[in-house]
């Protein structure tokens, strides 16, 4: 499945901080339950290709369906 591929599959989403200084992002779906830690620096970046992923959508438009996003 690759980025532009469209899926049925939901999943929760958290993103905090842990008691270690590390973030979190943590996925839960059917049959996953997927903690990802990252120290600080390395979300930041996480944080920098999301925003730029957000502007280059926005540029492309609406394009696909309305609502929601997919969690």
């Amino acid at each position: 499945m690759g980025i532009n591929s469209e899926s049925d599959t939901a999943a929760n989403i958290q993103i905090g901080p842990t008691d270690r200084g590390m973030v979190r992002i943590y996925i839960e779906g059917d049959g996953v339950d997927l903690p990802l830690d990252f120290d600080p620096d390395e979300a930041t970046e996480i944080a920098e290709e999301l925003l730029a992923a957000v502007e280059v959508a926005r540029a492309m438009g609406s394009t696909g369906k309305k609502g929601k996003p997919r969690r």
